[in-house]
C-alpha cells in the first residue's frame, strides 16, 4: 500500500514536471516565432526543390552538388527551391566545398527558358580555392558587382540594355560602372577566416538595393544597387554546380527569414 504522504508527493512532483515541459514548449515556440527563420531545405528530401537528379542529391542530411568525371556539364546547373521569389529576406545556412570547385547561392534571379536549370541574377559566390568566395557576383549579366572586401555603389542607368549593352560595360568579369565607397578589409586577410574544404556558415541581408554577403559572421561585399534597369526587387533562390572540373559542394541547416 502508498501512504498518503507518498501519494501527495508524487501528484507534486508529476504537476512539477508539466509545469516544466510546458514552459519548455511555449519557450521554444516563442524563440522560433522571434527567431523568424524558416528551413526551406528539410534534410531528408529534395521536396521543394527543382534541379537535374544527374547531379543534385541528398546525403547524409546535406544536399549535395556533384560533378564526376563521367557528368561534365557544359553549361552552369542550378537547384532552384520552388518556394516563391524573395525579395527583402535574410537566408542563413552553411556550406562545405572542395578544393577544385565552384558554387554560389543565386537570389533575386530569374530562371531561363533556353537553359535547362540555369539562373540569371545576383551571386553569392563560393569556390574551394577562396579566390571569390563572398564576393557579389551576376551571373549572366553584370558580372563582378564587388570582390570581397569591397563596399560599392552601382550607378544608374537608364534606357533599354540589350545582353551587347550589358557586355559593353563589362571588363575583365566586373562591371565598370559603379564606385567603391569603402573597405572591408584586404581580400587576403579576410580569405583568412574561410576554412578551406571544412563547414563555414554564411549569411545573406538582402534588403531593398543593399546585398550584404556574411562568411562565418564576417561582412565580405557590401553592394548598393541604383541601378533599377538591371537591378532586380525579387527573384528566385537556387545553388549552383559551375563548369570546370569533378567537384562536390554540400550545403545544410538552410533557413530564411522574408522581411
Amino acid at each position: 500500500m502508498i501512504k498518503t504522504h507518498n501519494l501527495n508527493y508524487f501528484h507534486a512532483g508529476l504537476i512539477l514536471l508539466v509545469l516544466v515541459c510546458g514552459s519548455c514548449k511555449v519557450s521554444s515556440t516563442a524563440q522560433g516565432k522571434k527567431d523568424g527563420f524558416v528551413q526551406i531545405f528539410d534534410g531528408k528530401t529534395l521536396n521543394g526543390w527543382e534541379g537535374d537528379p544527374v547531379y543534385w542529391r541528398v546525403e547524409n542530411g546535406n544536399l549535395v552538388g556533384e560533378i564526376t568525371p563521367s557528368t561534365l556539364l557544359k553549361t552552369n546547373s542550378f537547384i532552384i527551391w520552388k518556394g516563391g521569389e524573395p525579395a527583402d529576406f535574410e537566408l542563413k545556412g552553411e556550406f562545405n566545398i572542395t578544393k577544385a570547385g565552384n558554387s554560389g547561392i543565386n537570389y533575386r534571379s530569374d530562371r531561363l527558358t533556353d537553359v535547362p536549370f540555369a539562373l540569371r541574377g545576383y551571386q553569392a559566390d563560393i569556390d574551394g580555392n577562396n579566390r571569390y568566395t563572398g564576393q557579389n557576383y551576376e551571373e549572366r549579366k553584370r558580372t563582378t558587382l564587388a570582390y570581397r572586401g569591397q563596399k560599392t555603389t552601382i550607378n544608374p542607368q537608364t534606357g533599354t540594355f540589350t545582353p551587347e549593352a550589358v557586355r559593353a560595360k563589362v571588363k575583365s568579369n566586373a562591371w565598370t560602372d559603379l564606385s567603391v565607397t569603402g573597405s572591408l578589409g584586404s581580400s587576403d586577410s579576410l580569405k583568412t577566416l574561410i576554412k578551406g574544404e571544412d563547414w563555414n556558415e554564411f549569411h545573406l541581408i538582402v534588403k531593398g538595393n543593399r546585398l550584404q554577403h556574411y562568411i562565418n559572421g564576417v561582412l565580405m561585399s557590401d553592394v548598393t544597387d541604383n541601378d533599377a534597369v538591371n537591378g532586380k526587387s525579387k527573384g528566385l533562390l537556387g545553388v549552383q554546380v559551375h563548369v570546370g572540373p569533378p567537384m562536390k559542394v554540400q550545403y545544410r541547416n538552410l533557413r530564411l527569414k522574408q522581411l
